[in-house]
């Protein structure tokens, strides 16, 4: 169940308790997708897997970049 603000909730705090819940719900679903490894129950082929995984670390890697810090500008001003 997602987790109800406080009325006076702080941007920190807000984020907080978004990315633990995201996260958490992220897990989750991994671990379900797990469930498919199961060979007596499904049938799939290394390309499959390499396919689904691509496409998990490709979007891992850009929400990653999304949070990396960078300068504003990229020369010096005063």
């Amino acid at each position: 169940m997602k987790p109800k603000p406080p009325t006076n909730e702080t941007k920190r705090d807000r984020f907080k308790r978004l990315a633990e819940y995201r996260t958490n719900e992220v897990l989750s679903k991994l671990k379900i997708l797990g469930n498919c490894s199961n060979q007596q129950a499904y049938d799939y082929t290394e390309e499959d897997i390499r396919k689904i995984f691509d496409s998990i670390e490709k979007t891992t890697r850009a929400v990653k970049s999304k949070f990396q810090l960078t300068p504003r500008d990229k020369e010096f001003k005063f």
